[in-house]
């Protein structure tokens, strides 16, 4: 089914030669392994707002290489017009996606190296640019795999783990965040038993998680997502590693739509429920998962995408929220890259922050 190979490949890049962001359409996964290569800055827009490239981190990256190629654009020598020209343009990707913390994240990181070199040529604050987006994709591969290393400590040979959505390789550059301590477990020897949600209605475990871990050799078994309960009340299910789109300061996280019935249902059977996320996905400036922004998508995802026929009635109303927020008290742990967080959870990110800023 694959002429090429998923493994030979990193989600997200800067093709220096090309000038452009390169990602994996992962509409199209897992019937064809197609890259795009990606200049302007519409096509950046609807590459992230239609899940081309998706995760928070993947998504992170891909606006840290998209603002440097509409800086490298913007054709002035006057610092005003440049900064002027180059916030409309970090502004118009930041409407991409409003959940995901890591897009305004990368954009605010590159518009303080803007600011920092604001004394310098125009060309040289480019070339700052370059230097940092390809920096964002390099810390993003070091610090999914200290999330892994952290995330293993967690865990035992032999475990059943359940994932929803995909937190892996697709949605970071490299490891993933979820899925870090299973391929770390993985080159180890661990032999875990991943389980994964299907994750409606997009279906990003099933078309995604399944087919990257299966592609890595890890033995991985698809289930709907309301067989998860089922699943953890046989004894299946040792415990669960999800990801994150924004992590309030009180440690309520917004992931992918059904996160919070894993947890609930984790809750009843006693099963350690971690999220795992790199420390910029922590927003300390959201105070609480109400202060969260979901997104909402097209009915369409909902009543006809999957379908030969539409599978609703033309005049059904559908609530279609790309996420949901999992309450803090339902979650064991944040697994960052800098430790295991736990509560309370304010207190723990002030550490954590410390530890990363000394």
């Amino acid at each position: 089914m694959q002429e090429k190979n998923f493994n030979d490949f990193v989600t997200v890049d800067l093709d220096e030669e090309k000038n452009a962001l390169a990602i994996i359409d992962q509409t199209k996964l897992p019937y064809a392994m197609e890259m795009l290569y990606l200049t302007d800055q519409k096509d950046i827009w609807e590459a992230i707002y239609h899940l081309k490239v998706r995760g928070a981190p993947a998504i992170g990256v891909s606006a840290g290489i998209a603002i440097y190629l509409a800086a490298r654009d913007i054709r002035t020598d006057d610092f005003e017009d440049f900064y002027a020209r180059f916030t409309e343009a970090k502004e118009y990707l930041n409407s991409s996606r409003p959940t995901a913390v890591n897009l305004s994240w990368a954009l605010n990181r590159q518009d303080g190296v803007v600011k920092a070199n604001k004394e310098k040529p125009i060309p040289e604050i480019v070339e700052a640019l370059h230097r940092e987006a390809i920096a964002i994709r390099d810390e993003d591969i070091a610090m999914c795999r200290a999330i892994g290393e952290n995330g293993l400590t967690l865990v035992k040979p032999g475990y059943g783990l359940l994932t929803h959505c995909n937190a892996g390789r697709l949605a970071a550059v490299k490891y993933g965040t979820a899925t870090a301590p299973m391929y770390l477990g993985h080159e180890r020897g661990y032999n875990f038993r991943i389980y994964s949600d299907e994750t409606r209605p997009l279906l990003q475990g099933a078309r995604l998680t399944c087919f990257e871990l299966s592609q890595a050799g890890m033995d991985v078994t698809v289930l709907c997502d309301n067989m998860s309960a089922s699943a953890m009340r046989q004894g299946l299910i040792d415990a669960i590693f999800v990801g994150a789109d924004r992590i309030a300061a009180n440690g309520d996280t917004a992931n992918k739509i059904g996160t919070s019935m894993v947890a609930l249902a984790a809750k009843r059977y006693g099963i350690p429920f971690y999220v795992c996320a790199p420390t910029s996905t922590i927003d300390m400036n959201t105070p609480a998962g109400a202060d969260i922004v979901i997104e909402q998508r097209k009915p369409e995802e909902v009543t006809e995408m999957w379908y030969e026929r539409r599978m609703a009635p033309e005049d059904i109303k559908v609530f279609n929220p790309a996420f949901d927020v999992t309450d803090a008290d339902l979650i064991s742990g944040i697994v960052t890259e800098y430790g295991v967080c736990k509560a309370p959870f304010k207190e723990s990110f002030e550490e954590i922050f410390r530890r990363k800023n000394q």
